[in-house]
């Protein structure tokens, strides 16, 4: 008896197939491959629960006009993501110069007209396929909010986590100041209340230990993953 996974992977080929034609339609009129469907099996499926704006072997052109086709493309409206499972041998052990720099130019290309590209490793996604929903969860997080509602000051603390990471260094009331526009007693509320949810830990300075820093905790690493 077929598995909820693989009547929705069945019917979102079919979908896929009946839409297509020429080489896109021989791209995927097999099936697909081991790395791909293992991706489908252990990270999107489980993680999304449905294949919705998620298009299978999607054709791009690259910086020299050339078709290349990406494992797949998640297309929303309102982001352009490219996602790649990427085995050791042929993208590391098994690839010369040349390789090496056309397929660094294309993923650089490809961000210029708009698609990010989100690279996984094959032996993630089929040993550690925890690690891997955990990563595409922090990405589809920064473009699909609505999929997991969450209230105006709840989002606020995660932009300020974020920022903590982008800085990779102790944050100051006057960058969270900066980076919202608020007052500063706003933004000292806000870096207290995350220390009180163990997101951040106050740093003192000086002779008079006042806070002036704030820095990352473990917890705050693990609640994003």
């Amino acid at each position: 008896m077929a598995t909820a996974f693989e009547d929705a992977t069945s019917k979102w080929l079919d979908d896929h197939r009946s839409r297509r034609s020429g080489s896109r339609l021989e791209r995927i009129a097999k099936g697909l491959g081991h790395a791909e469907r293992l991706f489908l099996r252990n990270v999107w499926h489980p993680l999304r629960g449905d294949y919705e704006h998620l298009h299978p072997e999607y054709e791009v052109l690259d910086w020299r006009g050339r078709p290349y086709y990406a494992d797949f493309a998640w297309l929303p409206g309102y982001a352009s993501l490219l996602f790649e499972i990427k085995g050791y041998g042929p993208h590391v052990r098994d690839m010369d110069r040349q390789k090496y720099c056309n397929e660094l130019n294309r993923e650089t290309f490809l961000l210029t007209v708009g698609y990010r590209v989100v690279s996984l490793s094959y032996d993630d996604v089929e040993q550690r396929p925890e690690l891997s929903r955990s990563m595409i969860r922090l990405v589809l997080g920064n473009y699909d909010p609505a999929r997991a509602p969450a209230s105006r000051a709840l989002l606020a603390e995660k932009e300020i986590v974020r920022l903590a990471f982008r800085k990779a260094e102790p944050i100051r009331p006057v960058d969270v100041v900066r980076h919202f526009e608020i007052d500063a007693k706003t933004a000292t509320k806000m870096l207290r209340q995350l220390c009180g949810k163990g997101w951040l830990r106050p740093i003192a300075r000086g002779s008079s230990e006042r806070v002036v820093y704030y820095e990352l905790t473990r917890g705050a690493i693990e609640y994003f993953l």
